[in-house]
């Protein structure tokens, strides 16, 4: 399932608290990769691809949920897998990364790890791939917003050849990103799919831009019935 990248950042809120915020991206030439591949909560962000064991990365964040560090509650999953050997799974917490390629998936694949995020892919042109996705990222200005940061890594890693299977033409894309942060209201284009496109890169910003559009204008038009609601309906 093509290449993937895992982000841990830590920030400061409107208030001076420090905060931390997670993201996962993914693209492939196959339909639908967000509904299997990312998986982010407050506590962390996990992908699960190759052979997908959707399991891995519902558990994996979960896993984190409960305590667990990331190079503790992935590995556990990994061997209570037997397709072990086919999966690929990577992602990052608080305080750690873990990424792992198994022996029997498609040429090329592989990961890295670098401070604060993962990379992996298979069935890629090369490691360039995942190398220039990584590089993209580091190398993007900090004021951008995460998902905007994200789109630009999974860009260059396309530019680069990205999946090799090139008589597969539908392909798609997604992200998330979550915070620790307690927001009244959690932005549109921070959980974004495009679930079937020839251009999935191109479509995701296209769909990130428009949502953060949509969520604007929400802002804009309805700030006074978000600030009087409350969710045990007084």
């Amino acid at each position: 399932m093509t290449f993937s990248i895992c982000v841990r950042e830590p920030y400061e809120d409107d208030e001076g608290a420090e905060q931390t915020r997670y993201g996962v991206a993914v693209t492939t030439r196959l339909a639908a990769v967000g509904t299997l591949c990312p998986f982010a909560n407050e506590h962390g962000a996990v992908a699960t691809q190759s052979l997908v064991n959707v399991d891995l990365g519902r558990k994996g964040v979960a896993y984190l949920a409960d305590g667990l560090a990331v190079d503790e509650a992935l590995p556990a999953l990994l061997n209570a897998d037997d397709g072990k050997a086919s999966r690929q799974l990577h992602g990052v917490d608080a305080d750690g990364t873990f990424a792992f390629s198994g022996e029997e998936c498609g040429e090329w694949y592989g990961h890295l790890e670098r401070e604060g995020l993962t990379v992996a892919g298979n069935l890629l042109t090369g490691e360039s791939v995942v190398t220039a996705t990584a590089d993209a990222f580091e190398a993007a200005a900090d004021d951008l917003p995460l998902a905007e940061r994200l789109i630009d890594a999974l860009a260059a890693g396309h530019a680069e050849g990205g999946d090799k299977r090139e008589e597969l033409s539908v392909q798609s894309a997604a992200l998330k990103v979550t915070s620790t942060e307690d927001r009244e209201m959690v932005p549109y284009y921070n959980d974004l799919r495009v679930d079937a496109t020839r251009t999935p890169v191109a479509d995701l910003r296209e769909t990130y831009e428009l949502a953060g559009e949509s969520y604007a204008a929400a802002v804009e038009r309805y700030e006074e019935e978000y600030e009087d609601d409350t969710l045990d309906g007084e």
